[in-house]
């Protein structure tokens, strides 16, 4: 957005023709040039006049904004801003109620890698006391109380650390420490990384989860380069092991030809519920069935048959129960899950929530063993839902809008933790009463925010009608400072999924997007999953058909309503949303500028590359059976009607949307003659991890629309 004195000067001298250079003498040529640097470097008389657009300034220096501009200007919200949102997480209520262990993540934004690290902090229940725990380069999470609530355990990988004894390094173990601080110190030595753990309810053992270890002949072929694979031949699976706090000893529990990815101690500490599947394969997560062992025998008998996936076991108070989630329909999810009773010594499994029509999750048990609480997506909310074990009746509690999530019951089923993301401001830990009354935020993860005045754009839930006269749900970000009258740019955001929703909670990206002068529409379109089975089901055989009424519609819907200008509208998604930008650009002109990231223009070749086919398959059946369906919903089908520019973005080690789907509608445009262009970020898989990449990503967004609609950057330096 900024140009140097020098350059603009540069600029002006090179437009003069050889006649007119010499009109002056070298004396009164530096005596013109230190004049209008004078003029240049003044401070501005007039400052933005008030309600001007923040979008349609004109592209000048820096030298040249006034303080006022200036102050304006930082308290908009930058690319570098999304980096700088700290996260909490996983709160845990101590035994005697009265402290909460959680986590924070803070990025370092001095550090030349952008490193962001977790630390765990505590907290009283009072919102008192609040300090940090570990500290470190390395992260620490995942805390859980001992039951005598005297020190708590972790995972981290923080092998450099003095405190870190014997622990393999790089290696994830988990740590102790005491609750009234000191140093944390290693308690197991694994060969391999703990992925999950468990303290068990009398504190004498911890499960924990591990994946097998290479073994010497695997080593020395892979030091060899002699280590060519056959595919879904052979795999590495994790399973169960045990770790004794008073001997220190770990012991293996599990063997098998199967993967294990979840478990839960009984309440006496005897048997362990776990999950298992046939091998790691993402795609075989429909095959997860639920088993009990005995620790001490071993002995193992499955639990419960069931055609569809099942997990998230838990126990009831008194042992007698395990209520879990399952899904009566194989290899898709675009069913929701269902809660199951099933009785530990036998008998008929009864199905809970059978005719509640949202998805069901993790089951929160509450002590007296009556009731069964879960959180679930509803709209744009993620809520907190109660059911009465014996009488089915289900309730849903009072709880603020936006996003609710990692919920924690206290030990007396009195007081609950959760993390609350508002609309306008980033997720924070809060505690309540059974009720919700009088909730009490305990964690301040971004003072920053407040103390740099930062500024955001209105959140609203919007409702219009599609086609079809059903009533679809948007979520609207608002541009800062917006002016109602005015007609602003308007970026179209589908999500991915499609099974996914959008939720009316806080977003740094959009907030991005709202600091550069735009509108940011994110449809909740037909195929979401916040509006019952038959909503989430509507899209089968209708990819880029029903969801894309549902987003024209509402992108007609602003523009009638004012907000948004019709010769200003650009388009972004990625993975689902993706493949929807991808689909626009086949289908409409409307949009000066698109970009899909992720995005899969070929279904054909998506189904035999992506490592999820059956996910396809639900939708369309296999290709070799549906050939013509297949090709009719791919947007390379229609790639010669793309007329908008193209921006593609797309990881290069993405496994679930591989990056070949890019390169083909890239390769088809190129040869067409089209405006297009692709980046592709390499160690990346199906999301952007790497910070440099995510500002490049957003920068690039910004730096698209805004050349394409005739606008300039606000937040963003010019190059």
């Amino acid at each position: 957005m900024f140009f140097s004195i020098t350059n603009s000067w540069f600029v002006v001298h090179h437009s003069h023709s050889s006649k007119n250079r010499h009109l002056f003498s070298p004396p009164l040529r530096l005596l013109l040039f230190l004049f209008i640097c004078l003029l240049l470097f003044l401070p501005s008389a007039q400052g933005s006049s008030e309600g001007s657009s923040l979008a349609t300034q004109p592209e000048t220096s820096k030298a040249s904004f006034s303080v006022e501009d200036q102050s304006q200007l930082a308290q908009l919200f930058s690319a570098w801003d999304t980096l700088r949102i700290n996260t909490v997480s996983t709160p845990v209520i101590s035994p005697n109620g009265q402290w909460i262990l959680y986590t924070k993540r803070v990025r370092d934004m001095k550090d030349k890698d952008l490193r962001a690290t977790t630390h765990i902090w505590r907290v009283r229940i009072d919102g008192s006391e609040r300090r940090q725990m570990t500290f470190g380069h390395e992260s620490c999470t995942s805390p859980a109380w001992f039951p005598d609530g005297r020190k708590f355990a972790f995972l981290s990988s923080r092998a450099s650390d003095k405190s870190s004894g014997n622990a393999k390094k790089n290696k994830t173990q988990i740590y102790f420490m005491y609750f009234d601080g000191g140093e944390a110190w290693a308690a197991t030595n694994h060969s391999e990384n703990i992925t999950y753990f468990q303290i068990s309810p009398d504190g004498r053992k911890i499960l924990f989860i591990s994946p097998d270890p290479l073994t010497e002949e695997e080593k020395k072929k892979q030091k060899e380069k002699d280590d060519a694979e056959v595919v879904d031949e052979k795999f590495r699976m994790s399973h169960l092991w045990i770790y004794d706090v008073e001997t220190k000893r770990e012991s293996r529990l599990t063997e098998g030809q199967f993967t294990i990815s979840e478990a839960r101690w009984s309440p006496d500490s005897s048997l362990i519920a776990f999950v298992r599947r046939p091998n790691p394969k993402i795609d075989e997560r429909w095959n997860s069935d639920v088993y009990l062992i005995e620790v001490a025998t071993k002995k193992t008998r499955k639990l419960f048959s069931n055609p569809g996936p099942d997990f998230s076991p838990r126990w009831s108070p008194d042992g007698r129960f395990i209520a879990l989630a399952a899904n009566p329909h194989p290899k898709t999810s675009t069913w929701y899950n269902k809660l199951y009773l099933l009785p530990v010594e036998g008998g008929q499994p009864k199905i809970l929530l059978q005719d509640f029509d949202r998805d069901f999750s993790t089951p929160i048990w509450s002590p007296d063993g009556q009731k069964i609480y879960w959180s679930t997506g509803d709209q744009t909310s993620i809520n907190l839902f109660a059911v009465e074990v014996n009488t089915g009746r289900v309730q849903k509690l009072k709880i603020p809008n936006g996003a609710n999530y990692s919920f924690y019951l206290s030990r007396d089923g009195q007081r609950w933790a959760w993390v609350h993301r508002p609309p306008l401001w980033p997720g924070e830990i809060y505690t309540a009463d059974l009720n919700f009354q009088h909730p009490l935020r305990l964690s301040e993860a971004n003072p920053w925010l407040k103390k740099e005045k930062k500024k955001f754009g209105q959140v609203k839930v919007i409702r219009w009608k599609n086609s079809d006269g059903q009533w679809i749900e948007g979520v609207l970000t608002y541009p800062v400072d917006y002016q109602p009258g005015k007609k602003y740019p308007l970026i179209l955001n589908p999500h991915g999924g499609p099974s996914g929703a959008v939720l009316a909670s806080f977003s740094a990206i959009n907030q991005f997007f709202a600091s550069n002068g735009f509108f940011v529409l994110q449809p909740n379109f037909r195929g979401s999953s916040n509006y019952g089975q038959e909503f989430l089901n509507a899209n089968r055989d209708q990819w880029g058909i029903v969801d894309y009424d549902d987003c024209m519609t509402g992108v007609d819907y602003c523009i009638n309503q004012g907000w948004a200008d019709p010769e200003k509208l650009v388009c972004y998604g990625w993975s689902y949303g993706g493949y929807m930008s991808f689909w626009i650009a086949t289908q409409t002109d409307r949009f000066k500028a698109i970009s899909p990231g992720a995005g899969l223009p070929n279904l054909i070749s998506m189904y035999s590359t992506t490592d999820i086919p059956h996910y396809l398959a639900w939708f369309f059946g296999t290709p070799w059976d549906n050939e013509k369906k297949y090709f009719r919903h791919s947007p390379l089908h229609y790639v010669k009607q793309v007329k908008s520019p193209i921006l593609i973005l797309h990881g290069a080690e993405d496994r679930r949307v591989p990056p070949t789907q890019a390169m083909e509608f890239y390769q088809a445009l190129k040869d067409l003659g089209k405006e297009v262009t692709f980046v592709r970020y390499p160690r990346e898989g199906h999301g952007l991890r790497e910070p440099r990449h995510q500002l490049d990503r957003l920068r690039r967004y910004l730096d698209f629309f805004c050349r394409h609609l005739g606008l300039q950057p606000i937040t963003e330096k010019k190059g």
